[in-house]
């Protein structure tokens, strides 16, 4: 009978070899790219306003430039381009949540379901002068549906007061790309109800619309909240469908920041750049605020 450690040194000699570990840099080659864009166009753009705002024409350190975002001018194209974000961010959530909800809980034929999310990531896309182009071709003064309209049941728009390159013309222009993104980002959250969550209301004695009034819009509420924030901040950093649809006639801050870095009577890039800087500050509060609404929301439908 073999001793003890003959044993152990026979177990030793035929255990197989133990495989050295994987190098672990390995694992991060995948989100190398990620780090690299990152970089690029968001920390170093940033740190280039951040310094930028801080110098005048002539390179030398000032705070004017902040001062200067006190300006009844500027305050006023601040404003207005929060309360277009704001009328589109509610006008497209509304309208894409009703369409989600149409082709999930509705249970809208499965055709529909993918034509319109289809639809809906093309669409989220669309902007700039392109969609500036198709608006203006369709609602314009000569546009293809102004002239059926005036021509057919003798209805002018521009006599009742509308006109596309207005505060609301161009609201509804937004609200081509805005509506679809609200369909893309809401549609997860709409197909994350659980169905026990209705049965249990309807066993109770609960109606449908009461089921939603005290249980599903409770739920869903962060994340419609969430992705409205969401359009919020597509809307607000809007510049080439503004310009290419009012030229500049609307005094969005988007506008105001080109006219300084780019114009020839308004130059004055250190203006531009405090005037992103504060664009950049709303965008983080708002950012913030739909980070906190997107992680209640993923606590309650994980659950």
């Amino acid at each position: 009978m073999l001793s003890k450690q003959t044993s152990t040194q026979i177990e030793k000699r035929d255990a197989p070899k133990a495989r050295p570990a994987p190098l672990q840099w390995r694992k991060w080659l995948g989100v190398v790219p990620f780090f690299i864009f990152a970089f690029l166009f968001i920390l170093l753009p940033s740190v280039t306003l951040l310094i930028g705002a801080f110098r005048d024409n002539a390179g030398k350190l000032t705070l004017m430039n902040f001062v200067s975002l006190m300006d009844p001018s500027i305050v006023n194209a601040y404003w207005v381009t929060i309360k277009i974000s704001l009328a589109t961010a509610v006008g497209g959530g509304l309208l894409g949540f009703l369409m989600a909800y149409a082709i999930t809980v509705g249970k809208l034929p499965r055709s529909v379901r993918t034509s319109l999310l289809t639809f809906s990531g093309v669409a989220s896309n669309f902007a700039g002068v392109p969609l500036a182009f198709a608006f203006i071709a369709t609602l314009g003064r000569t546009g293809l549906v102004t002239l059926l309209l005036k021509n057919i049941f003798g209805l002018n728009l521009y006599d009742q007061g509308f006109s596309l390159y207005s505060f609301w013309g161009l609201s509804l222009t937004y609200m081509f790309f805005q509506f679809p993104l609200m369909v893309l980002v809401i549609t997860p959250a709409l197909d994350g109800l659980k169905k026990e969550w209705s049965e249990a209301a309807e066993n109770l004695g609960a109606s449908h619309s009461l089921y939603w009034r005290k249980v599903a819009l409770p739920i869903l509420m962060p994340s419609i909240l969430g992705s409205m924030i969401l359009l919020f901040g597509n809307s607000f950093g809007a510049y080439a469908t503004a310009y290419s649809l009012t030229g500049g006639f609307i005094n969005l801050i988007t506008i105001v920041i080109g006219s300084q870095i780019k114009g020839d009577i308004y130059y004055n890039p250190g203006l531009g750049y405090a005037l992103a800087v504060g664009m950049i500050f709303v965008m983080a509060v708002m950012m913030s605020i739909y980070y906190a609404l997107r992680r209640r929301s993923e606590r309650w439908l994980r659950k």
